[in-house]
């Protein structure tokens, strides 16, 4: 396991449970972060957000008004937040294939199912700082790129680059 210095690493826990929130918060210490910022909903996210200093957002789900998948949206639309390519950890106890699928559709860069552990935590941060994914902008999506897989040993036809010819997906850096 690589060894990470997250003290200058400002992260952002949105999740409407207090305890979660102190839960993630400790893990997140522990690790080294000394920039830990909570917030109980989505609109205070938004806000926290605003300020353009947070590196990572772990959001949950479940919240009211705002679930995290709308809360995803609005960043990912990018109208009043500074960074719309900020990495997304997905907090859930929603685990179902669908589930993720809706998530990876808005979106979320990672996802952790709950109950959380420190060794899930540490594994999602570590890929969204290690490898982190570029960003695709469609007329229907935009976010991570949710292909996984190295592609470097595909024999088929290239359709990414025939799809950028055809003026479709464009692929950005973030």
């Amino acid at each position: 396991m690589d060894n990470y210095d997250f003290s200058r690493l400002s992260v952002l826990v949105v999740d409407d449970s207090p305890h979660i929130r102190r839960l993630v918060h400790a893990i997140l210490h522990a690790f080294g972060c000394r920039d830990i910022y909570e917030a109980p909903n989505g609109k205070r996210a938004l806000k926290e957000l605003r300020s353009g200093q947070i590196d990572i957002a772990i959001i949950d789900w479940t919240m009211e008004p705002m679930d995290g998948i709308r809360l995803t949206k609005l960043i990912r639309a990018g109208e009043d937040i500074p960074n719309p390519y900020i990495p997304i950890i997905m907090l859930t106890g929603h685990t179902t294939v669908n589930c993720i699928v809706e998530a990876r559709e808005a979106g979320v860069t990672e996802y952790l199912a709950k109950p959380i552990t420190a060794k899930g935590l540490m594994a999602q941060l570590q890929m969204v700082i290690a490898r982190p994914r570029p960003f695709v902008r469609t007329p229907t999506f935009f976010g991570p790129d949710r292909r996984r897989k190295d592609s470097s040993l595909y024999q088929g036809p290239e359709r990414r680059i025939l799809d950028l010819a055809a003026g479709e997906p464009e692929k950005i850096r973030a």
